[in-house]
């Protein structure tokens, strides 16, 4: 009998041991359990309000982007408004230089031949005034002779003589040389100077090829006379007493349409 009891009582220990253990785990489970959600569910509440701040930053930002400055935009139609104004003003001048330059060559060969500006040569005394000259026997002048061609222009181009000697108040007559080597016709337009300029408005020339088209054909060479004076006042101008060598010099142009020649003793 005291060993029936004392077995009874060892399987209830046991039994009441075991539960107290079964209990405590299924406390430590449940304790695990929770701190694993509510770590879960504040995980996914910080998403979610990251996710609701940047969307409101981004609605602010478009917001920001579509609203626009009333001030901003009155400058922005004033520069467009200054903009296409000057472009016409730029438009206009350019049309403007581009009528002036067809009108160029003409005007400036009349004017420069009546005053010698530049060092270019006067023209157009009639016959009755250089037969009515009167020599200066005493002053012998050089006369040297210069031909230049363009860069584009394709014409072999050369004085015939490099200088000749002539006396105020007498005619004198000078020969170019220009040749088309090409296989195609070209045609050249020539300017012309005298150095020093001072010495311009004293030397006329009766006739020249200057400032008028000249055609060549392919291989075509053809001679290009040039008769001139020195005027006698030549002689009574104080700043020509040291003067004893005049440079006349011809530069070719090939002619184009819209291009205008530089102007005689300018750079």
């Amino acid at each position: 009998m005291i060993f029936t009891s004392f077995l009874r009582e060892t399987l209830c220990r046991t039994k009441n041991s075991v539960l107290s253990r079964t209990s405590s785990m299924y406390i430590c489970t449940k304790a695990i359990q929770n701190m694993i959600s509510s770590r879960g569910l504040y995980q996914h509440a910080n998403q979610l309000l990251s996710r609701k701040a940047s969307q409101r930053l981004s609605s602010q930002i478009r917001g920001m982007k579509s609203r626009k400055n009333p001030h901003t935009e009155r400058q922005e139609e004033e520069w467009r408004k200054r903009n296409r104004t000057v472009l016409t003003y730029i438009a206009a001048a350019g049309v403007g230089m581009i009528g002036m330059s067809y009108a160029a060559v003409p005007l400036y060969r009349l004017y420069c031949q009546t005053s010698g500006l530049g060092g270019t040569a006067q023209s157009g005394h009639d016959a009755e005034q250089v037969e009515n000259m009167t020599p200066v026997k005493d002053r012998i002048i050089k006369i040297t002779f210069n031909a230049d061609v363009h860069a584009s222009m394709q014409w072999n181009f050369k004085p015939q003589q490099s200088e000749i000697y002539v006396i105020p108040g007498e005619t004198a007559l000078a020969f170019y040389k220009a040749k088309n080597p090409t296989d195609k016709p070209v045609i050249g337009i020539s300017t012309y100077n005298v150095v020093p300029f001072e010495a311009g408005q004293y030397f006329n020339k009766i006739q020249c090829f200057c400032f008028e088209e000249q055609r060549l054909n392919p291989k075509e060479e053809v001679d290009m006379p040039v008769f001139f004076y020195i005027d006698p006042e030549f002689d009574e101008d104080p700043r020509m007493a040291k003067v004893d060598t005049i440079t006349l010099s011809y530069t070719f142009f090939e002619a184009k349409e819209g291009q205008t020649l530089p102007i005689p003793g300018y750079s």
